[in-house]
């Protein structure tokens, strides 16, 4: 007996195919433009941490500080976002199939919390007091470089949290979930 294909909208639609930029048959544009988002935004974050990575290795190792407690707690701080970043492309591939969990997780994870990492130290250094004028007084090579990728960062993350709550994605994430519920019937 031959061995029946999955269809592009089943569970089955998970493996490496979920993970390709060019979207599976009936996803909206607006839930594609979001997913190509947040991989935008998940590119930014990998960016600026190789950007900081080299940048304490070299004034690390210019100035002659650091040492092992250094490299260890850098080496554990990359383990941990390699494993963060590898999370959200999961979720952000599950949202592209239509899961509302995944929506709902990078709704609060990296819409909320994740937007507020990315502006508390901003707004912390202009509750202390300091002016707007002084960013560019006080600002190092390291800004001009971070500031931005994290605008961009900022921006995708903003974007993409829009699209996935348009009303042709509601509609999906709706749909989805209804012929999940006619599959298991």
């Amino acid at each position: 007996m031959k061995p029946r294909s999955p269809s592009p909208s089943s569970d089955a639609a998970t493996g490496a195919a979920s993970f390709k930029l060019s979207p599976p048959p009936g996803v909206p544009k607006e839930v594609q433009a979001s997913f190509l988002l947040w991989l935008t935004a998940v590119a930014a974050g990998v960016l600026e941490t190789l950007i900081r990575i080299i940048d304490a290795l070299l004034i690390g190792s210019a100035s002659g500080s650091g040492g092992e407690a250094d490299l260890i707690g850098a080496i554990s701080g990359v383990l941990i976002r390699v494993i963060v970043y590898t999370l959200v492309v999961y979720i952000i591939t599950r949202m592209r199939l239509g899961k509302r969990w995944a929506r709902l997780t990078l709704a609060v994870l990296l819409g909320v919390i994740g937007t507020l990492s990315l502006v508390i130290d901003p707004i912390s250094w202009l509750a202390d007091g300091n002016s707007l004028s002084e960013v560019f007084t006080e600002a190092d090579l390291l800004f001009f470089v971070i500031a931005p990728i994290r605008t961009v960062h900022l921006a995708a993350v903003i974007a993409a949290l829009v699209l996935m709550f348009l009303p042709a994605a509601n509609t999906y994430f709706r749909t989805s979930r209804s012929a999940r519920r006619r599959t298991l019937a």
